[in-house]
C-alpha cells in the first residue's frame, strides 16, 4: 500500500503491542525532526548584553546590580556580553573601564569563564562570559539543597515583629478587598469633635 503511493511504512512506536506504524515520506519526516532539534537547541542559549551605564562614572552599587543580573543569566545557561562605554575625555583613561571589566570577571568567576578578552568597538569595550557548566550545576544543586532544608524546617506564618495574628492578616477588608491595618489607639479624632461642635452636630 505504501509502495503504491510512493511513501514509506515507518514504525512510530515500536514498544507498544501491536507496534504503531504510519505511512509517510521518511526523508521529509527526518528533515522536520532535525529542524525542530536545531530550533530548540538555539533557543536554549542566547547572548545577553549588560551595559554598564553611559559612562565610566557608574556607582559601585549599580555595578553590583548588573553583576547579579549577569549571574542570573549565566546560571540560566546564557552567555553574557558586558559593555563599558566611554564618553569624551574618558577615552584618555581606558584603563579604568578595563579594570572594571576585569573586576566583574573576578566577581563572576564562580559561575563563568571568559570567552573573549576585553575588545574595543569605537568608544566602548566589551567582554563575553560563558557559563562554566560544572560550577553552575554545583550552584544549582546547592540552591536546591538549601530550598529543601528550608521546606523541612518550615517557616513561621507571621513574622515575629508583627503583633497581629495570622487571621487578621489573612482576612481582607469587606469593601475594597484590602487588608485591615492595626486599629487606631485613639478613641476619637479631636478634629472631628471640633467640626461637630462648629456644625452643631
Amino acid at each position: 500500500m505504501a509502495q503504491e503511493q510512493g511513501l514509506d511504512l515507518v514504525e512510530v512506536v515500536p514498544d507498544s503491542r501491536p507496534p504503531v506504524c504510519k505511512i509517510m515520506d521518511y526523508g521529509k519526516y527526518k528533515y522536520e525532526l532535525s529542524k525542530k532539534e536545531t530550533k530548540s537547541s538555539s533557543k536554549g542559549s542566547e547572548l545577553k548584553e549588560i551595559r554598564l551605564g553611559r559612562s565610566v562614572k557608574i556607582d559601585p552599587h549599580d555595578v553590583k546590580i548588573r553583576v547579579d543580573q549577569a549571574r542570573r543569566f549565566l546560571i540560566e545557561g546564557h552567555k553574557v556580553q558586558i559593555t563599558q562605554r566611554f564618553r569624551g575625555r574618558e577615552m584618555m583613561h581606558k584603563e579604568l573601564g578595563i579594570d572594571r571589566l576585569r573586576g566583574i570577571c573576578d566577581d563572576l568567576a564562580d559561575v563563568a569563564k571568559v570567552e573573549s578578552e576585553p575588545r574595543w568597538a569605537g568608544r566602548q569595550a566589551s567582554i563575553i562570559l560563558a557559563p562554566d557548566k560544572p560550577k553552575v550545576e554545583a550552584i544549582k544543586r546547592k540552591l536546591e539543597r538549601e530550598k529543601q532544608a528550608r521546606e523541612q524546617v518550615g517557616k513561621p506564618a507571621v513574622p515575629t515583629g508583627d503583633s497581629r495574628n495570622a487571621e487578621e492578616l489573612a482576612e481582607p477588608k469587606e469593601r475594597g478587598g484590602k487588608k485591615k491595618g492595626p486599629k487606631d489607639q485613639r478613641a476619637r479624632n479631636p478634629i472631628d469633635e471640633e467640626l461637630d461642635s462648629l456644625l452643631g452636630g
